[in-house]
């Protein structure tokens, strides 16, 4: 059975061969761990961003980045292009296990969620398990894990801290930028997963994305990188058979679009629990092939008045 954790490990393998140029830092712990810092102390690159996300996506996705135009503005955009989606998106990319040991915390994505099960249900849905004895995790996260960290997550992975490779980036920082504009596919199939939908009839998936600007704060930086994906996220599907489920996927269709994702968490107070659960999780628009048919259908729109407003150009 494919490994998820072993087709990440060329770009992780590029990070560590290329850090000097690519502007991360690696760092072996004592117990063995290697931590790869890719935004906490490090200024990070482009290329570095596009690394995260692969590895994230278990090597079975390109990332590359061009510029493009939001409204009249140049800004550079990531595009993806994803092989067997279900096992790369959500049984690698999503950020399903929130990492709390000792007193760090962090949101956890990569292979080595296949390693531990997190969350158990969205592996039984996929029907696998990874068994390899390399794990690799990516951190969304503003400081570097210590040795108590790493040795948790070795042992709920199963295996040796010195086959441990984690990646950290922050939301404030361009790798972090580049590595949630890189989440525009799996945000999609997580929508479609949290709606009964058998993913597993998704069998190709390509996307782009705005990489948003560094912002001055973690809260600042959290709305813009969303609102890339919100309202100027574009994604592509092919599908065995058309689901009227696609019509619901665009971030139009929720009750909280229309205004910056920052100022849509100020006025719910910053309760998560008080915004509609999947505008961050909504595409501004998607196409869609049904392989059966042929036919092609398109829902949404790019909108973007109210993501140059995000990024402070309004």
């Amino acid at each position: 059975m494919l490994s998820v954790n072993r087709t990440a490990m060329p770009a992780v393998r590029e990070l560590i061969d290329r850090r000097d140029e690519l502007g991360v830092a690696v760092a072996e712990q004592e117990n063995g761990a290697t931590c790869i810092d890719c935004g906490v102390h490090v200024p990070g690159s482009y290329r570095a961003g596009s690394l995260f996300v692969e590895t994230c996506l278990a090597g079975l996705a390109t990332a590359a980045i061009t510029m493009g135009r939001v409204g009249d503005v140049p800004v550079p955009f990531l595009h993806l292009t994803v092989s067997r989606p279900a096992l790369a998106c959500l049984g690698s990319q999503k950020a399903g296990w929130v990492l709390k040991a000792g007193g760090y915390s962090a949101m956890a994505s990569g292979p080595a969620r296949a390693l531990s099960l997190k969350p158990k249900n969205t592996y039984k849905m996929l029907g696998y398990r990874d068994t390899s004895r390399t794990g690799i995790l990516a951190l969304e996260a503003d400081t570097l894990p210590g040795e108590e960290v790493t040795g948790f997550i070795a042992e709920k992975c199963g295996i040796e801290p010195e086959n441990l490779y984690v990646l950290v980036a922050p939301t404030r920082s361009l790798v972090g930028s580049v590595q949630i504009s890189g989440r525009v596919v799996t945000a999609t199939l997580h929508k479609l997963e949290e709606k009964g939908y058998d993913v597993h009839r998704i069998s190709h998936a390509a996307g782009r994305s705005p990489i948003a600007p560094i912002k001055r704060t973690g809260i600042e930086a959290m709305g813009t990188t969303n609102d890339c994906n919100i309202y100027y996220g574009s994604v592509s599907l092919v599908a065995e058979g058309y689901d009227p489920v696609f019509a619901t996927l665009p971030s139009q269709t929720s009750p909280d679009y229309g205004r910056p994702f920052a100022r849509v968490l100020k006025d719910a107070g910053y309760d998560f629990l008080k915004v509609d659960s999947l505008l961050a999780f909504s595409p501004a628009e998607v196409t869609v092939n049904d392989s059966e048919s042929g036919e092609v259908h398109h829902f949404g729109r790019l909108n973007a008045d109210v993501l140059l407003e995000s990024f402070g150009f309004l």
